[in-house]
């Protein structure tokens, strides 16, 4: 999937971009998935509820093991950050020197980004790598919310 995008595209951003949209595709029939297969499913409202199912369903059906953290960011009032300290997707992808920058996970993003938007919860969904000591390849899924969903959060209370 990676060689085929990359003959398609003319930049990092634009690869990127690309396999975010690939994994949009992967995450909407994710989602659908595991709506069928949860008996007692219930369709989440809160934003909180929708995330914790993304850190530990989600992750759990995609990788075999929940995400490391799921952690609000002190930054700004409508950032999430979900992190994986050994991402299984990037794990057996080389990158080329020319690319070093490209952050394969952007697929996941799009997986998560798909999942909320399914949901109604509207966001715009990055990856970043975030080596840490002893993880180098740890990369954080940043959650940047639709203000409609901090209003809509604010009557919920």
């Amino acid at each position: 999937m990676l060689q085929y995008t990359q003959k398609r595209v003319n930049g990092i951003q634009d690869l990127e971009r690309k396999l975010n949209e690939f994994g949009y595709r992967v995450g909407t029939r994710m989602l659908e998935l595991l709506v069928w297969r949860e008996k007692t499913a219930k369709r989440e409202t809160r934003v909180l509820g929708v995330l914790y199912f993304i850190h530990s369903v989600v992750w759990k059906a995609l990788f075999g093991k929940q995400a490391d953290s799921l952690e609000k960011s002190t930054e700004n009032e409508d950032e999430y950050m979900i992190s994986d300290n050994e991402p299984i997707f990037s794990r057996y992808i080389s990158v080329p020197k020319e690319l070093s920058q490209l952050n394969c996970n952007a697929f996941v993003a799009g997986i998560v980004e798909a999942v909320l938007d399914g949901c109604q919860f509207p966001s715009r969904v990055t990856a970043h790598t975030v080596p840490i000591d002893g993880f180098p390849q740890r990369t954080t899924v940043l959650i940047k919310l639709d203000k409609e969903i901090l209003q809509r959060e604010e009557l919920l209370k």
